[in-house]
C-alpha cells in the first residue's frame, strides 16, 4: 500500500491548516509562524497565508496554529538500537520530514538500557509526540502513554495507535519461491524472530514459499550485525551436512555470512547461497552482490513522522494504519537456477 496523501478537509467541510497551506504554496510550519506569530515571515508570505485563510473560511484552533500547543517544537523517535544502516536511513527520513515540519527530533536507543519502558516514559514528558520502532518496550507501556501521540513503526497494529510498516510477508513468500526453483533443500534461517516482529513476518513468508515445495528450514538464532552473522555462519560451515542456502534476516548478517562462506573455502553463489534483507548499500556492491528484499527504508520515517504530526495537530483523530510494498532484488549471491 503507498503512502495516502493528506486528507483535504474539504472532503469533510472542515477545512484544515494542511489546506491553507496548500492554497499559499507555503509548509504547515509557515502557517503556524505566520498566524501566531512565533517566529519572523516575510510579509509577502504571510499575506498569502492570510488570503489563504479568507478564501477558505479557516479558523484557526489553537492545536492547529501552535502545531497542537506545541510546548517541546520536539518529536521523539524510539529505537532499538542505533547501529546499522536500518537504523540510520529510517531516521535521516523520519529527521527530515520533521524538520520539514518545523520540528526538533530526539532520539533514544533502548539497547543495553536497564529499564527503557522508563527511559521511554521520561523521553514521553520531552515532546509533542513519539514514534516507536519495533518491539522496544511492551503493549503495556505504549498503553500508558494515553494522551501522547504515539506511532508504531515496524510493528503490528495495535488497536487505535497509529502504525507504519512494510509488507514482509509477500517478498518473503516470493524469496521462499525463488530458492525453492534452485532446488535447495537445507535452508537455514538466520536471525533471532523474537527480538523483532518484522523479522517474525519475514521468517513466517519464507517458510510458507518453501513449504509450497515441501522444503522445511531449520532456524539459528543469530543477533542482527555483520559480526555475528560471521560467528554463526561459521559454525554451521564446519557441519558435517552444511547448509545449501543462508536465508539472513538482515543484509548485515548476510554480509558477515559471505565473508565465513570464504573463509571456509565456499563460493558464494555456487557452493552455497546467501540471502539478504533490506538492500543497504553494501549489499549491491558485495562480491558477488548480494540477492535481498528492498525495503523503503528512508520513506518508514518519513511517514512516521507526517503520520504522527497528523495527530499532533488534530489534523486527524482517527488512527491511520500504512502498509508500504517491499521489492526482492535478486543478484549473484543465491547462484544460478538448476
Amino acid at each position: 500500500m503507498k503512502a495516502l496523501p493528506v486528507p483535504s478537509g474539504h472532503e469533510t467541510g472542515t477545512v484544515t491548516i494542511y489546506d491553507v497551506a496548500a492554497r499559499a504554496g507555503v509548509g504547515i510550519a509557515t502557517v503556524s509562524r505566520a498566524l501566531n506569530g512565533s517566529a519572523p515571515v516575510a510579509e509577502a508570505t504571510r499575506a498569502r497565508v492570510l488570503a489563504a485563510v479568507e478564501e477558505l473560511g479557516f479558523r484557526p484552533s489553537h492545536a492547529g496554529t501552535s502545531l497542537a500547543a506545541r510546548t517541546h517544537a520536539a518529536n521523539g523517535i524510539v529505537f532499538p538500537d542505533l547501529s546499522g544502516p536500518y537504523y540510520a536511513e529510517v531516521l535521516l527520513g523520519y529527521e527530515e520530514t520533521a524538520s520539514q515540519l518545523g520540528r526538533s527530533v530526539l532520539v533514544l536507543a533502548t539497547h543495553g538500557r536497564p529499564d527503557p519502558a522508563s527511559a521511554v516514559r521520561e523521553l514521553a514528558g520531552r515532546v509533542d509526540g513519539m514514534v516507536l520502532l519495533g518491539r522496544t518496550v511492551s503493549d503495556e507501556v505504549i498503553a500508558g502513554l494515553a494522551g501522547l501521540p504515539v506511532v508504531v513503526l515496524a510493528r503490528p497494529e495495535l488497536g487505535d495507535v497509529d502504525s507504519v510498516r512494510t509488507d514482509g510477508l509477500t517478498s518473503a513468500r516470493a524469496l521462499g519461491e525463488h530458492l525453492a526453483g534452485h532446488g535447495l533443500r537445507r535452508i537455514v534461517l538466520l536471525g533471532s524472530p523474537d527480538e523483532s516482529p518484522d523479522v517474525a513476518e519475514r521468517f513466517l513468508g519464507i517458510r510458507e514459499g518453501l513449504g509450497a515445495h515441501d522444503i522445511e528450514p531449520t532456524e539459528t538464532p543469530c543477533l542482527f550485525d555483520e559480526a555475528s552473522g560471521t560467528r554463526v555462519a561459521a559454525t554451521l560451515l564446519e557441519g558435517r551436512r552444511r547448509p545449501d542456502a543462508l536465508v539472513c534476516a538482515n543484509d548485515e548478517i548476510a554480509l558477515g555470512a559471505i565473508v565465513a562462506a570464504e573463509e571456509a573455502g565456499l563460493r558464494v553463489g555456487h557452493d552455497i547461497a546467501i540471502t539478504g534483507w533490506d538492500d543497504v548499500m553494501a549489499a549491491r556492491h558485495a562480491r558477488p552482490a548480494l540477492t535481498t528484499v528492498r525495503q523503503p527504508m528512508r520513506a518508514l520515517g518519513s511517514l512516521a513522522a507526517e503520520v504522527l504530526d497528523e495527530r499532533i495537530t488534530a489534523t486527524r483523530t482517527t488512527p491511520r494504519h500504512e502498509l508500504l510494498a517491499t521489492d526482492l532484488v535478486v543478484r549473484d549471491s543465491c547462484g544460478l537456477h538448476h
